[in-house]
């Protein structure tokens, strides 16, 4: 009889460690940390270029992304840097990739190890611009003789953005005596708001989506050959995405966003002085059905 309860105590001793195991393992009525068998414990990394353009969209998506139950970090850099890091698989994401002209030399270098995903918009203008005060330029090529007007200068963005790279090319192939003025968006604003302010003629870099074009009255000179082109922007990803989050990918592969949405997100943000993340929740929020259709969800 002894022998007998002995035997039954280490039967259930057994019986209980068997279902504490089964527990473990997600078995029972513990629900398994995934859902529909994607592994969300994986952190999405966007490369973020320090342009007005690139905030709204990777807000909004970052927003969406930590709602569908993932971690997001986001990595500053220049353009150089940001398709250095996705196609080393450091980074996963870019928002504003301005293809087919003005990323070329990015996705040339890089483009085997890179996903062309989505078009976020085809409205991409950009080149050189002027205010619409100065009379007689209408293109690249008017400046030719005339560069004295404008202090011998182009004010640009910083070295490594494809319209840096595009510009320099440019100023030796139609043999323009200019100088390059390397800067951040912000000092290049700044520099031209100072010389229009008094209005001075003043040539500098301008794309679309930007405030720039609501602020001031601009105008885009036509540029020779095939160096500035209406763009369409993308999003990237790099190619291993699609194996570590199928389910982000899937989402980012949907993406649309109206340029005139960004834009008027931009005015938000920079002339209004409103939190991007705020801003990107308020756009979320009155667009869910935009939102549910990029997720796959068109029920």
């Amino acid at each position: 009889m002894k022998k007998m309860k002995v035997s039954i105590f280490f039967l259930l001793v057994f019986m209980l460690l068997a279902g504490c195991g089964a527990n473990d393992q997600g078995g029972g009525d513990t629900p398994p940390a995934e859902t529909g068998g994607e592994n969300k414990d994986v952190t999405i990394r966007f490369g973020v270029t320090p342009w007005t353009s690139t905030i709204p969209p990777t807000k909004v998506a970052r927003l969406i992304i930590e709602d569908m139950g993932y971690t997001v970090n986001e990595t500053n850099a220049d353009a150089g840097g940001v398709y250095t890091g996705m196609s080393r698989g450091d980074l996963d994401v870019f928002m504003d990739a301005w293809l087919p002209v003005m990323h070329a030399n990015y996705m040339e270098k890089y483009g085997d190890t890179l996903d062309d995903t989505a078009v976020s918009y085809s409205e991409g203008e950009l080149g050189w611009v002027i205010p619409t005060y100065v009379e007689g330029i209408d293109s690249v090529e008017d400046l030719k003789g005339k560069e004295d007007q404008f202090g011998g200068k182009i004010y640009g963005i910083e070295e490594g953005a494809g319209m840096t790279v595009t510009s320099r090319e440019m100023i030796d192939e139609v043999g323009l005596d200019l100088e390059y003025v390397a800067s951040s968006e912000g000092g290049m604003l700044a520099q031209a708001q100072r010389l229009m302010s008094n209005n001075e003629p003043v040539l500098f870099l301008g794309w679309r989506p930007h405030p720039m074009f609501a602020n001031y009255d601009l105008k885009v000179l036509e540029s020779p050959g095939e160096y500035f082109q209406t763009s369409e922007v993308h999003v990237i990803t790099n190619n291993e995405l699609k194996e570590r989050a199928p389910e982000v990918y899937e989402f980012l592969s949907n993406w649309s966003m109206d340029v005139t949405d960004i834009e008027e997100m931009i005015v938000q943000i920079e002339d209004e002085g409103r939190d991007a993340e705020e801003v990107a929740r308020e756009w979320i929020d009155n667009h869910q059905e935009e939102v549910a259709a990029m997720q796959g969800n068109n029920e």
